[in-house]
């Protein structure tokens, strides 16, 4: 069976996000665990504010259309939510409402695993949260588990890898069950 193909991305568009370093481990433990990953960085899709108006003009924009077919290529979606006053970010959200609007929901069906880190206490739980009821809604098969990232601002060494341990371990964790559910589900 061939390894699961896996969409990774961040919901913030800021280069030094800690959020970005905390996607670019779980990617390498999605690796290990036999997953194919594309790492995608949004800011290479730049889109318009979804706007229903703007939509009736124009119809789907071109960069929507690349990643809703980035979406239908894979067949699990690594999502890394930070968190804009608790909630997920504009970005992300947006991101998912365009790639909404073709001809097909191409998240049906998909499985997800959401990772969330913040320079607080509770490491992003709540925009994880809301961007795995979200990705639900649309749809995807959640994996039921977390990577949070807590002081995420003190969480990486100089070379970009995590400093402590047990937040390795649950990174890999999710990981596993992320490859372990798509192929599952593939069969």
């Amino acid at each position: 069976m061939p390894a699961p193909r896996i969409l990774a991305f961040s919901g913030s568009a800021r280069r030094e996000s800690f959020n970005r370093k905390f996607l670019a481990i779980a990617v390498a433990a999605t690796r290990e665990a036999g997953g194919e990953v594309t790492l995608l960085d949004l800011n290479e899709f730049p889109l318009p504010l979804y706007h229903g108006d703007l939509e009736d003009a124009g119809g789907l924009p071109a960069n929507a259309a690349k990643l809703v077919d980035l979406v239908v290529k894979h067949d699990a979606l690594l999502v890394a939510s930070p968190e804009y006053n608790s909630m997920i970010t504009p970005l992300l959200k947006n991101t998912l409402d365009w790639c909404t609007r073709g001809e097909d929901n191409p998240f049906v069906g998909k499985v997800a695993a959401v990772i969330s880190a913040s320079p607080g206490a509770l490491g992003g739980i709540g925009s994880m949260r809301l961007a795995q009821q979200l990705l639900l809604k649309l749809g995807c098969h959640v994996v039921p588990g977390q990577a949070i990232l807590a002081h995420a601002g003190e969480a990486f060494d100089e070379a970009g890898a995590l400093k402590d341990a047990r937040a390795g371990k649950t990174v890999r964790a999710l990981a596993a069950l992320l490859v372990r559910t798509a192929e599952k589900l593939a069969k």
